[in-house]
């Protein structure tokens, strides 16, 4: 006798009680999952985009974004405002180096360590890829009144300040 398949069995015949859980998540209204989802949406918007225009992913094009602020960035100080491990940009600086995007050179202040900003090649792009990004926002952003944006604005700031106490140490439930 054969197996029937999953589709084929109805749940009268699947006598084996489910689970259940004691609490759920509406996915809808839990701030965690929307920033997550939007900013997963986002990121491969952005690293798609980015890769097949510019040959640069998203982590990169964070990179030099910061870099464009903070020219001679120290990578750690790339880890610490974006939030990216230190591997991820490790070699997203290795291959704008190789693209010849980025310039690395040993810390004038210590000599343990590095530093970077955009050559010129680098600036020249940036200048084309900030200009996609901005329109982005603006499309992301366009059902958003003025006043709104504000507040999500200030909203965002003060959830990024309180990363440090929400990522501190918690009670476990048994």
């Amino acid at each position: 006798m054969t197996k029937p398949s999953l589709k084929s069995i109805s749940p009268a015949e699947n006598s084996v009680p489910v689970p259940r859980t004691e609490m759920t998540l509406d996915l809808h209204r839990y701030v965690p999952a929307l920033l997550v989802f939007l900013a997963n949406k986002f990121t491969n918007g952005t690293s798609n985009l980015y890769l097949k225009n510019f040959g640069v992913g998203a982590i990169e094009w964070r990179c030099m974004g910061l870099i464009a602020i903070e020219r001679w960035a120290s990578p750690n100080r790339i880890c610490q405002v974006i939030g990216l491990d230190k591997a991820a940009v490790s070699r997203s600086l290795r291959s704008l180096e190789k693209k010849e995007l980025v310039e690395i050179r040993s810390s004038s202040q210590r000599s343990r360590y590095l530093e970077v900003a955009l050559t010129e090649k680098g600036c020249r792009l940036y200048d084309r890829m900030i200009k996609v990004a901005f329109e982005r926002e603006r499309r992301l952003l366009a059902d958003i009144a003025p006043d709104e944006l504000e507040a999500l604005i200030s909203m965002l700031n003060r959830m990024l300040r309180r990363m440090p106490m929400v990522n501190g140490p918690i009670d476990i439930p048994q």
